[in-house]
């Protein structure tokens, strides 16, 4: 008769039960697979699918027995932690290029069409969503999503399945990852910032010298022109910093 013991079916399910829950985290976590859009079978058949191929690079995983509540309760947070944070750090990268886009609509003058929006009470602006949507190209097109598997699978090296749960908390210290929103966002619309800060000082001295030409009836649909000029010019330009922002966030795991 065929039998199984509980130590040889832990022996089967712990390689890649503790990198399946990792996986699973990170997918509720990140953008784009953590929206409504994506059926959960999905993100669980992926989360399989990844544990199992990751295995001759990931190192061995502790049998912990069943009857061990507390140390597989910590071992689960430690999964689920390290797990959301990545998730959360591709999400601040994401929310960079947004905010950068929400300042270069403000310089603009775009935004008033998110602020007053009653068809469909959105709170975003039409800047901020097309550089939402341009990111999320250009995340596939660097092949960020390799970059973030391969980050997923270096991560057992650096806060292995362990004794120490905690230690990524002390170590990578996520919790100053928000101020990157607004570093990389800056630094990423600083150029049509500076272009558009050009062309309102042109505009202000064509007022103190034709004050008959109507500044503001021209100056917006000028501004709106440049403004959309720029943000096509400088597209080609967005993969650098996303992927150098991409880059150094992840490196945090590996």
């Amino acid at each position: 008769m065929f039998s199984v013991t509980e130590t040889q079916l832990l022996a089967w399910l712990t390689p890649v039960l503790w990198p399946f829950l990792r996986t699973l985290s990170l997918f509720a976590g990140m953008p784009t697979f953590s929206q409504r859009a994506v059926p959960l079978r999905v993100r669980i058949g992926l989360a399989v699918f990844i544990s199992v191929c990751a295995q001759p690079s990931l190192p061995s995983m502790p049998v912990v027995p069943l009857d061990s509540l507390p140390m597989l309760t910590l071992l689960l947070a430690q999964q689920m932690l390290i797990g959301l944070a990545m998730g959360f750090a591709v999400r601040v990268v994401f929310a960079s290029l947004e905010f950068a886009g929400e300042l270069i609509g403000l310089q603009m003058g775009l935004n008033f069409a998110g602020f007053f929006d009653p068809q469909t009470g959105s709170q975003g602006t039409a800047s901020a969503q097309f550089f939402g949507s341009m990111v999320a190209f250009l995340f596939i097109a660097i092949n960020g999503h390799l970059l973030l598997i391969n980050a997923l699978v270096q991560s057992f090296q650096a806060f292995p399945v362990g004794d120490e749960p905690f230690a990524f908390l002390r170590v990578a210290q996520p919790q100053r990852w928000g101020a990157e929103i607004f570093s990389i966002g800056l630094w990423i619309a600083l150029p049509l910032i500076t272009m558009l800060m050009f062309v309102n000082i042109v505009l202000g001295v064509i007022s103190r010298v034709a004050p008959q030409i109507g500044v503001f009836s021209v100056g917006f649909p000028l501004t709106v022109s440049i403004g959309l000029i720029g943000m096509v010019a400088t597209l080609p330009l967005m993969q650098t910093p996303f992927q150098v922002a991409l880059e150094r966030l992840l490196a945090a795991f590996t």
